[in-house]
């Protein structure tokens, strides 16, 4: 039996029953990186010490016991893995190696992941590009388009069939935006329930996992926040008040009413209130029509599922939309600062960037008090009576895979704002929020929606990514099957 291509579920069941050793996984997905990664550019970084480690992993007495027993897992390049050097796409970086996994890192060891790579980004994860000092990362469904960013290679690997399950981290969309490029689940958790990124952009950015089934992404999230729960959140969010309404039968008497039974190993029913919102950019934003009726055929899906939805036919504040730039580009100057970097080396476009986020400041438009309205009242009364919130994720499709990290200033911040506008707003209130792929471009190139929640909706966005696929069975990459 061929493992890579397995989801991570099927083959952390298999390695706990003894059906497969934790090496063999581990050598076939080195193996398949091989072969597909030169074209594509994930990995930064492949680690042939994972087999070591897998023997290792063979030998601990709570195998059978492990959520994650011998799933290979790829780590984006700016979450520390202890023996190797945390690069976050720079050449201005130390190459000194890291004392001690990442919590997070941590954490998904102690499941019984296998670490067997990491992953590029674009310098210190400023861009939604994936061009960096170690090469460019190329879309699987179309080389010469980007996978987005800033967590490139992890989307890529995943959508690629190299890793059933990889990591990265969002301070504006960077899961949720290379997910929607390359078709793959991604979720950023909310506030508080995963360990963050060292560099949290002052509590902007959360670390969160890549997935191609909501299966696997539960998984692997129950795993990052140390909630054996969230495993099954994929079957069903339930609230407890108010109760959930029962379907009445054509044929039932009236003392009686019918539950419709959910398909074995499927997602359970369950009912929410479902706000859909086509263009909820600020006016001046263009949205892509095929992105808006994706959202319009998911808001009828989860209608024909059981849920009540509604129309969400209001606009982002542009005031938002600017605080949120500003903050992108203030973070973008504080990384600069705050890290060691031999500056001589950091990229144009990250000295630009910073460079643009210090002129803010200077003038005192750092975004602060508009971020502060959004997360203490405005994404609250903007959001509505709603459960879930469902948008697009990108407002066009990916750019082309260029060397954007030699432009300058108003190229860069152009695209990024053009193409990915529609996912920092979530990062700027700390709500949970994840992309779920559901249908084909014109273009040829996949096209993901964005399902948000207030805070604690982290299972209802599971359960609802899970009935979408089921009604949108996920597809790869021509070429990247199995």
């Amino acid at each position: 039996m061929v493992w890579a291509g397995r989801s991570a579920v099927e083959i952390a069941t298999a390695v706990r029953r003894g059906d497969v050793t934790p090496e063999t996984v581990v050598e076939e997905h080195l193996h398949v990186i091989s072969q597909r990664d030169p074209r594509i550019g994930a990995f930064r970084l492949v680690r042939e010490q994972a087999v070591h480690e897998a023997r290792l992993l063979a030998k601990r007495r709570d195998l059978a016991e492990l959520p994650l027993a011998g799933v290979p897992v790829a780590v984006k390049d700016n979450l520390e893995v202890a023996g190797e050097a945390t690069r976050g796409g720079s050449a201005a970086t130390s190459g000194s190696p890291a004392r001690d996994d990442h919590p997070a890192v941590a954490r998904l060891r102690a499941a019984g992941a296998l670490i067997v790579g990491l992953t590029n980004l674009p310098e210190l994860a400023l861009v939604a590009f994936g061009d960096s000092a170690y090469g460019v990362v190329r879309n699987p469904w179309d080389l010469s388009r980007t996978a987005g960013g800033s967590s490139s290679g992890s989307a890529a690997a995943v959508e690629a069939g190299m890793v059933p399950l990889a990591i990265g981290n969002d301070g504006m969309g960077s899961l949720r935006i290379p997910a929607a490029c390359c078709g793959v689940l991604a979720v950023k958790p909310g506030t508080g329930l995963v360990p963050p990124p060292s560099d949290d952009w002052d509590h902007l950015a959360e670390n969160g996992p890549f997935a191609m089934t909501a299966a696997d992404l539960a998984l692997a999230l129950s795993v990052l926040a140390g909630d054996p729960s969230l495993a099954e959140a994929w079957r069903g969010g339930r609230r407890v008040e108010p109760p959930r309404p029962m379907l009445r039968s054509v044929w039932a008497g009236d003392d009686q009413v019918w539950e419709p039974q959910p398909p074995p190993g499927g997602p359970e029913p369950f009912d929410l209130r479902v706000a859909y919102a086509p263009q909820p950019l600020p006016v001046g934003l263009p949205m892509d029509r095929e992105f808006q009726a994706a959202v319009r055929a998911a808001a009828e899906s989860l209608r024909v599922a059981g849920h009540t939805i509604v129309e969400h036919g209001h606009r982002l504040p542009a005031a938002l939309g600017f605080a949120t730039i500003a903050t992108w580009l203030g973070q973008a100057a504080a990384s600069v600062g705050a890290a060691e970097l031999d500056r001589r080396r950091l990229d144009r476009r990250t000295r630009a960037l910073a460079r643009g986020g210090r002129v803010l400041g200077a003038l005192g438009l750092t975004g602060a008090r508009g971020r502060g309205r959004w997360a203490g009242y405005g994404a609250d009364q903007w959001f509505g009576r709603a459960d879930v919130l469902v948008t697009p994720a990108l407002a066009a499709v990916p750019p082309r895979a260029d060397g954007w990290s030699e432009r300058g200033f108003l190229r860069n911040a152009l695209t990024n704002v053009r193409y990915a506008p529609a996912t920092g707003a979530w990062n700027m209130c700390g709500w949970p929020a994840m992309t779920v792929p559901l249908a084909t471009h014109s273009s040829g190139m996949p096209i993901g929606v964005q399902l948000v929640a207030p805070p604690g909706g982290e299972p209802h966005l599971l359960g609802l990514a899970a009935q979408l696929q089921a009604a949108y069975p996920p597809i790869r990459a021509r070429g990247y099957a199995f």
